[in-house]
């Protein structure tokens, strides 16, 4: 299990990123925007800069959703390895047959 501080830290970015999604795209199309002026890309820039850190969607890190562990994640599952085996094991996800031999 991973420390509760971690995982709350994580919810916190999730919904900065939430939040401020929007915004943040109108700015980048902004400053990315070649037909527009020099200085009104820069000041999108400018605005960009000042948007909180953890806003930025590349701050996340996927976390397994049962456990908050950040190894070994399957992100079509959100659950780490350790997780899938025993969820696997009980028989709770369809079509996931443990293999013995």
């Amino acid at each position: 299990m991973a420390k509760k501080s971690m995982i709350e830290r994580e919810k916190k970015r999730q919904a900065l990123v939430d939040k401020f999604a929007a915004k943040r795209a109108a700015l980048k199309e902004v400053a990315n925007d070649e037909a527009r002026p020099m200085e009104e890309r820069f000041k999108a820039r400018l605005k960009l800069a000042k948007l909180p850190r953890n806003s930025s969607a590349t701050r996340l890190h996927n976390r397994c959703q049962l456990t908050g562990r950040p190894h070994a994640y399957y992100r079509k599952l959100k659950v780490s390895r350790i997780m899938l085996r025993e969820l696997g094991s009980a028989g709770q996800i369809p079509g996931l047959v443990k293999s013995s031999w």
